[in-house]
């Protein structure tokens, strides 16, 4: 059984940091999407930043590109989700997602990017994170 657990969040001045993480467990690690999106009040809730265990690669939505940074930690259990040069815009619930199958297939490639929360079978709880 596959848990996830976020922490990290809280409230932060504009132009300011934090680091998000998810812990997983029960999770096969060679193949799985690691995933964060987030979700403002009012808002849908959006696909942010996304990485593959298998090879690392990252993936990021336009909005959070050159601004937030999705790692891995040595044992490939917890996911950081570096986010600097924080906005008001970034305010939302953020959510931690696995996909344990892996990439998504879209034509001849694959990727972690998903704009439907379905594709991700396991969920976190929720950080808050407010930006004023």
């Amino acid at each position: 059984h596959v848990q996830l657990v976020e922490s990290g969040g809280e409230s932060v001045q504009a132009g300011g940091s934090l680091r998000l993480s998810c812990a997983a467990s029960e999770l096969s690690y060679s193949t799985a999407c690691m995933s964060w999106f987030r979700q403002a009040p009012g808002q849908e809730r959006e696909w942010v930043a996304g990485i593959y265990i298998g090879d690392s690669s990252t993936y990021y939505a336009d909005s959070v590109k050159g601004r937030f940074t999705i790692s891995l930690d040595g044992t490939k259990r917890t996911t950081w989700l570096q986010m600097n040069g924080l906005t008001p815009e970034d305010t939302a619930t953020y959510y931690c997602a696995a996909r344990p199958e892996g990439p998504i297939v879209v034509g001849v490639g694959a990727t972690c990017i998903s704009r439907r929360e379905s594709p991700y079978s396991y969920w976190g709880r929720w950080t808050q994170v407010t930006v004023s």
